[in-house]
């Protein structure tokens, strides 16, 4: 896909690639930024958290509408940590009840 773009495209490739063509240097690559990436994204929208609660999100009425406001930490904290746990009991139910059953057939 990035070949297809004009004048940058093949030199684009080979930066990616690390190469004329896929080798040890792509894999490594690949590798690195698909560890990075789940840290990267969790940094951003810790970010735009942190940025949306500070500053408060766009009015475009212009109404004031501090009324109806609930402060995040108390009661989104407790909501977003529930959901997480009861997911992650039920993951955790599952693999160690039934360890087999969203594996592929093809492994055993």
């Amino acid at each position: 896909l990035l070949s297809a773009i004009p004048y940058l495209g093949t030199t684009i490739v080979q930066w990616i690639w690390g190469g004329f063509a896929v080798d040890n240097a792509t894999l490594t690559r690949f590798f690195s930024f698909h560890f990075l990436l789940p840290f990267i994204l969790s940094a951003m929208v810790m970010i735009h958290l942190l940025f949306l609660h500070q500053t408060g999100s766009n009015n475009p009425l212009g109404l004031n509408s501090n009324i109806d406001k609930m402060p995040f930490h108390p009661f989104f904290s407790f909501k977003d940590i529930l959901g997480f746990l009861i997911m992650l009991m039920s993951i955790t139910l599952l693999t160690l009840i039934n360890p087999y059953l969203l594996g592929d057939p093809d492994n055993f």
